[in-house]
């Protein structure tokens, strides 16, 4: 752990929700290392509400043992429910006094707004999943603004996401869903892998029986594991055409939780 004096800025921790997974955990440390790379001397340090170890609260924890007095906290979570109304505070108590520590909002809609950098990088993932990028343009390097999944004949998009009983959490997802039909020009519908319907191969039959014949599928999630394999297999079953990965690491997210780093600390 590096001392504070050392430090360009308030460390940052990441917290991820965690899961049985590895792959998951492997994502969340890559978008560790990309956010680092966007704020030189400044530590960002993964941790993860269970079942992958350190915990938050050990993380912060160690943080103050190495002479840091204030953190930012960054919940890697798409909506503001259950683990951030109640999870993200009790591991910050768990903390101990001490340590001022700053939590961000969630990287999806606040205050009703959609960011930009969340809809660019669901784009670009359609766009890789579709093979999709005007004539001369790299998918892999592309600006999402210019890698739509429109291009390669997508008409209809469901936004899949791992589900909630929070109604306000839905209605986020929603707006995220509506922001993407309309930044694409197709339309977008809602499905979830558990907690609420429908799912994901009952919105992609819908849609294929109103009329679509090219339905995609944009991943709401932020790493793989067994919802986004079963989100995948679902889909294909369903005739999707395509179905996009989870954001992981790509420079839209590591500037989104940028972002929200920036507007705390300030």
């Amino acid at each position: 752990m590096r001392p504070a004096h050392l430090t360009a800025g308030p460390p940052v921790v990441l917290v991820a929700h965690g899961s049985r997974d590895p792959r998951a955990a492997e994502a969340t440390r890559a978008l560790a290392r990309a956010v680092a790379a966007t704020c030189p001397g400044r530590p960002v340090l993964p941790s993860w509400l269970d079942h992958t170890d350190p915990g938050p609260a050990e993380v912060l924890r160690q943080l103050a043992a190495a002479g840091h007095s204030r953190v930012v906290l960054v919940p890697l979570l798409l909506t503001a429910a259950y683990h951030r109304k109640v999870d993200i505070p009790a591991a910050v108590a768990a903390a101990g006094a001490g340590l001022d520590v700053r939590v961000t909002e969630v990287l999806g809609p606040t205050g009703g707004v959609v960011d930009a950098r969340l809809l660019a990088g669901l784009r670009r993932r359609l766009a890789e999943a579709a093979g999709a990028a005007p004539a001369g343009v790299d998918v892999a390097g592309a600006d999402a603004d210019v890698a739509g999944a429109d291009a390669a004949g997508v008409d209809a998009v469901v936004l899949a996401a791992a589900g909630t009983r929070d109604p306000a959490a839905r209605s986020s997802v929603g707006r995220v869903a509506a922001a993407l039909g309309t930044g694409l020009g197709v339309p977008c519908r809602v499905s979830y892998a558990s907690a609420a319907p429908p799912e994901v191969g009952d919105a992609v039959a819908r849609l294929r029986a109103a009329g679509a014949r090219r339905v995609a599928v944009a991943a709401y999630f932020l790493a793989p594991g067994r919802f986004h394999d079963g989100v995948r297999a679902s889909a294909r079953s369903a005739g999707a055409v395509a179905v996009a990965d989870p954001l992981t690491d790509l420079p839209e997210l590591a500037d989104l939780v940028r972002g929200r780093v920036d507007a705390a600390a300030g």
